[in-house]
């Protein structure tokens, strides 16, 4: 991302190389890629620097309007964004609940035959069967009461995240499957 400054005030942005004109002079889109920097700097065309340090992961947060502003001293452009703001907690954790129940239940669809067919009165589901499917349901029951005590988004992000020192591993744990 590139910026126009024009008497100390940005009066363009360009996400993508792109023609502009400045004063009488018509600017082709290659100056982006072709020009040095300090040759785009002398016309007052900038590289805006993105500062991320207040963009937080949107599946927790909703994050701060974004901002673009001019140093004449430091002769930079900085895109920053405003804090972000959580998401209700209760809210994250009932959606969260309700994506694994929804996964549990995907596990367990394609024996929910089986199941129906020894309620009916015909052949016994298979004790592996049954026994793989009690402890889908009690992974997704251990899940749902991990995500109930955590006490802040950050704590529920965290549930997530998986572990350097063995990837496949997370602190909220897995599904098994049938």
């Amino acid at each position: 991302m590139w910026a126009l400054v024009e008497s100390n005030s940005i009066t363009k942005t360009f996400n993508r190389p792109k023609g502009f004109t400045l004063g009488d002079i018509q600017y082709p889109a290659s100056i982006f890629t072709l020009w040095s920097t300090s040759e785009k700097e002398a016309i007052g065309l900038y590289e805006i620097v993105v500062d991320n340090s207040n963009l937080k992961d949107q599946a927790y947060y909703i994050n701060g309007a974004e901002s673009i502003t001019w140093d004449s001293s430091a002769r930079t452009v900085t895109k920053a964004f405003a804090s972000a703001t959580a998401k209700t907690i209760a809210d994250l954790k009932t959606s969260h609940k309700e994506v694994i129940n929804q996964q549990a239940a995907g596990i367990l669809a394609p024996t929910d035959w089986m199941v129906v067919r020894a309620a009916e009165g015909g052949t016994a589901v298979p004790s592996d069967t049954t026994t793989k499917r009690a402890a889908v349901r009690t992974k997704a029951n251990e899940m749902c009461t991990a995500i109930d005590a955590v006490s802040d988004v950050d704590a529920l992000a965290a549930l997530y995240v998986y572990n350097d020192a063995d990837p496949a591993v997370r602190p909220l744990g897995e599904l098994p499957t049938v």
